[in-house]
């Protein structure tokens, strides 16, 4: 049978996978720096030369490959497989060919899908949402992305923007996000929501120990330090996690009562914290959802970790191989 490639277009790395899409086993992998400041051309360069050196270092030719995938961190055309723009790589990439680009210089079908989708097929399929109909996933990190499987699909939507759980407004007076909305939920819980809470309360001059922990160099401040401060029982330490938690359980919960899916999947580096996030998340979502079953929604943490978007979007790849 053959293999395929899944790759993670990160702004700071360019990983690629080789990847058993029938059980989701990474079986060899390879990362480079992306050097995305010298532009989208030298970036597809970059992917295409990774790919080829990947396949022969694995002992394979191009043709014992059936696809490439890419995992794109911002928009984009599906039908047309451009890029529309990426927010956090240099030159926004308006319009780039990539999947045509990537295909011309590997000789290898390429397939492209959103970085957060990808990790969302990837779970579904291998990983914690395995067996499950209705699936929604939030991506916690940087950003707050996020997917949904229903009745046993990718959702995609219109261009395959469907699924960006993290700029759900919950609160339309709330702060600027770089979406340019207001109020979404990446402006309370993402990772430098987070951090931006611990800083304002050290120059506050709150009682807390954040500052003390990371020597009062507030560039030191991360969700991690704030959540061993929350630990130790810092009680400003905990509040913060505890704002972000209640904002994704509102946005939880209002996805459980429009789609009532079975599992939630909570993923990204943020989510690592555990309950600190997750308890205040759940209990909001008890205390506000009132028309759907919500204590048999399950609440889970993903279990491929990092192999999720590269394993998902191989597998997205084989599933239009023949298209």
């Amino acid at each position: 049978m053959k293999k395929y490639i899944g790759f993670d277009l990160g702004g700071t790395n360019l990983r690629a996978a080789l990847v058993d899409v029938e059980s989701g086993q990474v079986m060899r992998n390879k990362s480079i720096p992306t050097l995305a400041r010298e532009g989208h051309e030298a970036v597809m360069q970059r992917i295409a030369s990774l790919a080829l050196e990947l396949i022969s270092q694995s002992g394979l030719t191009p043709q014992d490959i059936g696809g490439i995938g890419i995992g794109v961190p911002g928009v984009l055309d599906l039908e047309k497989g451009t890029v529309v723009f990426l927010p956090n790589l240099p030159g926004r990439w308006e319009h780039v060919p990539l999947r045509q680009r990537i295909t011309d210089l590997t000789g290898i079908r390429t397939s492209l899908l959103n970085d957060a989708r990808a990790i969302t097929y990837g779970e579904w399929k291998y990983g914690a949402g395995a067996g499950a109909d209705t699936v929604a996933v939030f991506t916690i990190g940087t950003g707050v992305g996020g997917g949904l499987i229903i009745n046993g699909q990718l959702h995609l939507g219109i261009g395959g923007t469907a699924g960006e759980l993290g700029h759900t407004v919950i609160d339309h007076n709330g702060p600027r996000c770089g979406c340019g909305n207001a109020g979404c939920l990446e402006a309370y819980a993402s990772g430098p929501a987070i951090t931006a809470q611990g800083i304002k309360a050290v120059v506050q001059g709150l009682t807390t120990s954040i500052g003390k922990m990371c020597g009062y160099d507030l560039n030191c401040i991360t969700p991690e330090l704030i959540a061993n401060a929350a630990r130790e029982g810092d009680a400003i330490a905990a509040s913060i996690y505890e704002q972000a938690g209640f904002a994704l359980g509102i946005t939880a919960g209002n996805i459980c009562t429009a789609l009532s899916p079975s599992r939630i999947i909570i993923t990204g580096g943020v989510s690592r914290v555990g309950p600190l996030l997750l308890d205040p998340m759940k209990r909001t979502m008890l205390e506000r959802v009132t028309t759907m079953p919500i204590e048999r929604v399950e609440v889970v943490q993903s279990t491929l970790g990092d192999n999720a978007g590269v394993a998902g979007v191989a597998c997205w790849a084989a599933s239009h191989a023949q298209e």
